[in-house]
């Protein structure tokens, strides 16, 4: 008895080294991924605060490798000594920020509504379209995002001029909503999937009809993934530059595309740039912070059933 304690002691002193080391080097991987994720976003915001020689150097640390200036933030009119002084540039920048929240907020709650009640036909019913099945026409939907943006370029922008939608946000809304719809779809239609069909079995025996039945029960067990699908449509449209830049002019262009207007003839404002891209990530990072648990649930959902 006291040699097979004296083995299982033994067996669990050589294991405690390889269990150390392998946590070790799992958080030393992560560590490495965070800093290759994050230290984009700091090179942003440091960026804001330098000057162009500070920039062109390639200094990082503030009060070591430079004085941060207030330059990126005054050239936005967003400074302490600015702030509170009429600038044309603070006024273009909110308009800006205000386009880029209507279109991303509104063709993302639309592409979910419309994407969530199509996901839930294709996991509860069958149909047939010709020799397409339920299978066939998800993947019909997944199939529009294989086609490069440049090809739809002239058709939207013809299509656009005789409908006068160039260069408004009706416009931008219509067409993110279609382009992020297919990857809701997909979304949820795992979503859908993972919930046992006897909850809706149960109430049609209660008495409630098939659309009260999807509302009250069923919507409410999918809110992970509905929210999760929305975060990665707002991504999507927020970011979107290419259609935001061809077809509009003025009155709805977007924050992506007042960052890229930073670049001139004279050079890149690098301060100006890295304060517009640090305005534009910030909501972003705010929603997926305070939205975190429910990003995770709505992309596990269907993995393990």
């Amino acid at each position: 008895m006291k040699k097979q304690v004296f083995h299982d002691t033994q067996a669990d002193l050589s294991f405690k080294p390889s269990w150390m080391f392998s946590r070790l080097l799992i958080y030393s991987v992560l560590i490495v991924w965070a800093f290759a994720c994050l230290f984009p976003i700091y090179w942003t915001i440091t960026t804001t605060f330098k000057a162009a020689p500070d920039v062109m150097k390639g200094n990082i640390v503030p009060w070591w490798d430079f004085t941060p200036k207030w330059l990126g933030l005054k050239s936005l009119g967003l400074s302490p000594n600015t702030i509170f002084v009429e600038n044309t540039v603070r006024e273009e920048f909110l308009k800006r920020f205000w386009n880029s929240t209507i279109i991303a907020v509104a063709s993302s709650a639309i592409a979910v509504a419309l994407g969530s009640c199509t996901a839930y036909g294709l996991s509860r019913f069958s149909y047939r379209f010709g020799f397409m099945r339920n299978s066939d026409i998800s993947f019909f939907f997944l199939s529009q995002l294989i086609l490069p943006p440049v090809v739809l370029a002239l058709p939207f922008l013809v299509l656009y001029k005789e409908l006068a939608l160039l260069d408004t946000r009706i416009g931008l809304i219509a067409l993110y909503t279609l382009t992020v719809l297919p990857i809701v779809i997909w979304i949820m239609r795992d979503q859908f999937g993972s919930i046992p069909v006897e909850l809706e079995e149960a109430a049609l025996v209660d008495g409630l009809s098939l659309w009260r039945a999807f509302v009250t029960i069923i919507l409410p067990i999918a809110l992970p993934g509905i929210i999760a699908a929305f975060i990665i449509s707002l991504v999507l449209t927020w970011n979107e530059y290419f259609f935001a830049a061809l077809l509009t002019s003025s009155h709805a262009k977007t924050l992506p595309v007042m960052v890229a207007s930073q670049t001139g003839s004279q050079g890149i404002a690098w301060w100006s740039m890295a304060a517009l891209s640090f305005a534009a990530i910030l909501p972003l990072v705010v929603i997926g912070i305070i939205l975190e648990r429910f990003i995770i649930k709505g992309m596990a959902a269907g993995a393990v059933k």
